[in-house]
């Protein structure tokens, strides 16, 4: 059932990570506001919002300096209870990936993903990453990757300190669906954090009866509170919860930039 599961992941992931590169330049277009920030005005709209997905017109979140709110300490400890996924050793809490680990960091390569053997419910995950300072690839994918919760829904990682991406696309938005309250991003070459706080959907008779969840704090800054995950993610579609799961692993998804990550951790909660 796992290896389905992780197969059928993979193969959507891989669709979409496709689709975003192969998007023609053509339907991308500018806001109105002058702004300079690219997205789609042929996309379907989002009925919660009115916006369509990845509209350029859609407000962009006000940027905020984080200050050292979520800076780390050295050495860095996780909470006695937390499972432990990656320590600046090795990937064997990881499935067989062609990711490398490069000066206690995770590095990843192409656009592969790298997915935890174990599943997780209702949790709580601290992550760190840093997007490369002088990458001299394409625009779209400068520090893309993202923290694809139970594999599904995508909390985007992106170098929103320069790029003027959609604000459902830049760093820290529930990818396709909601933007992040604030723009908290640090330029390229320095470490970031996220803390999520993630509840899973629930399924009664194959429906859906109570939606996934998310609070989020990027750098130390709250980005997301007790929000809504309306399906899973996916590029200029509208989201639907196909897969009638409650559990999943946690997944990086590599987009063709060395993005880094250190101080992986996870801690299950017991909310019921």
């Amino acid at each position: 059932m796992r290896k389905t599961y992780l197969a059928t992941l993979a193969g959507i992931v891989s669709l979409l990570g496709s689709a975003i590169i192969a998007g023609s330049a053509a339907d991308l277009v500018t806001a109105k506001d002058g702004s300079g920030i690219i997205g789609y005005k042929d996309t379907p709209k989002l009925p919660w919002c009115g916006y369509c997905v990845h509209d350029p017109d859609r407000p962009a979140p006000p940027r905020i300096n984080p200050g050292t709110a979520g800076k780390t300490v050295s050495p860095y400890i996780p909470p006695s209870d937390a499972i432990v996924l990656f320590d600046g050793k090795d990937l064997s809490k990881w499935e067989k990936t062609d990711w490398r680990v490069v000066d206690g960091c995770i590095e990843s390569v192409g656009s592969s993903l790298l997915t935890s053997k174990e599943s997780f419910g209702d949790c709580q995950i601290h992550i760190e990453w840093m997007t490369p300072k002088d990458f001299k690839g394409p625009w779209y994918d400068r520090g893309n990757n993202g923290v694809l919760l139970m594999g599904l829904y995508e909390i985007q990682i992106f170098d929103s300190y320069n790029e003027k991406l959609y604000p459902d696309g830049q760093a820290a938005a529930i990818y396709g669906q909601t933007p992040p309250l604030v723009n908290a991003c640090l330029p390229p070459g320095e470490w970031q954090s996220y803390d999520i706080v993630f509840t899973v959907p629930e399924f009664k008779d194959g429906k859906l009866v109570k939606p996934a969840r998310v609070t989020m704090f990027h750098n130390g800054v709250l980005v997301h509170l007790n929000q809504e995950i309306y399906g899973e993610t996916g590029h200029r579609i509208l989201p639907e919860y196909k897969h009638k799961i409650s559990k999943g692993p946690l997944v990086l998804y590599g987009h063709n930039c060395p993005v880094r990550f250190r101080n992986i951790w996870v801690r299950p909660l017991k909310l019921n």
